[in-house]
């Protein structure tokens, strides 16, 4: 089961997680061959980092509320909230296996969360964003899925990894996401993001 994970950072907890650096990683190592995207993310002004992304392959919510909560930095309380979904790897592949790398692009997170309501044409929509990001945005696109309750169907929103020239342009092409037009989602975060891990040496 692919979890998404999205720990937001306290305003006052940077050197927090600088000093928990080592363990942190060391945390992770323990989930490389499970791990299928992970990174930092950033205010959209200003120094210092507003949050974590993680999305995983876990087998299942017990899992995943360990790798959460006993992270070292959740533990020393780095973050002052927590997003866990069950998501779908629409792509099929891992960040690091994206090719797409351009001078001068930024990578962004967007986290596009949708209303507790049903959603009748959920196959429908999902088609069509499938055809907006893929036929659109084939090559910026790192990973992307749908954000879903703990039963694996019910549709909950979508999380996207991109490579785009700017913020604007990431405005544009969540604007025009299928979902969005239909007024499914009700909040579109964007957000600064960088590739994770361990520095190579």
């Amino acid at each position: 089961m692919e979890y998404f994970i999205y720990c937001r950072d306290r305003a006052d907890s940077l050197d927090l997680r600088m000093q928990l650096n080592e363990d942190h990683w060391t945390f992770m190592d323990g989930y490389a061959e499970e791990m299928i995207a992970r990174g930092p993310t950033f205010p959209a002004e200003g120094d210092g980092v507003s949050g974590s992304m993680h999305i995983v392959d876990l087998p299942d919510a017990a899992a995943a509320q360990r790798f959460a909560f006993e992270e070292p930095n959740y533990k020393a309380g780095v973050y002052r909230d927590v997003l866990i979904r069950r998501w779908r790897n629409t792509l099929g592949r891992t960040m690091w296996e994206y090719t797409g790398t351009t001078a001068g692009f930024g990578r962004f997170l967007i986290i596009a969360q949708g209303g507790p309501e049903a959603v009748a044409e959920l196959e429908l929509l999902d088609a069509a964003q499938r055809s907006h990001l893929e036929d659109g945005f084939r090559d910026r696109l790192i990973a992307y899925g749908p954000l879903l309750a703990e039963d694996g169907v019910t549709w909950l929103g979508t999380a996207v990894l991109a490579e785009l020239a700017d913020r604007e342009a990431a405005e544009a092409m969540m604007a025009g996401d299928p979902y969005a037009r239909a007024g499914r989602y009700d909040s579109v975060e964007i957000h600064d993001w960088q590739f994770g891990g361990r520095p190579a040496d």
